[in-house]
């Protein structure tokens, strides 16, 4: 069985050609459609809130204001942008 391909490749060197060509070509045509991200972005949604509250430590409104507001803009589903 392997004898006779090996001696119908050989017989149509030409034929054995123009298929492995069409498969390169096939294949490069493959690659260069396939849309790939060479490094998936695995970075969790990042939000950035602004706030201005007078007269209050930094930390203070980090705590009572900004960051309650992040965190239930975080659990929004399917958001793209806020």
């Amino acid at each position: 069985m392997i004898r006779r391909l090996i001696e119908t490749c050989l017989d149509n060197r030409h034929l054995v050609m123009l298929a492995a060509l069409a498969l390169l070509l096939v294949g490069i045509l493959a690659v260069m459609h396939i849309p790939l991200e060479a490094i998936p972005d695995i970075s969790p949604t990042q939000v950035i809130v602004k706030t201005s509250y007078p007269g209050q430590a930094p930390q203070v409104v980090q705590d009572q204001v900004t960051y309650p507001i992040e965190a239930l803009l975080m659990s929004v589903p399917g958001r793209q942008a806020v």
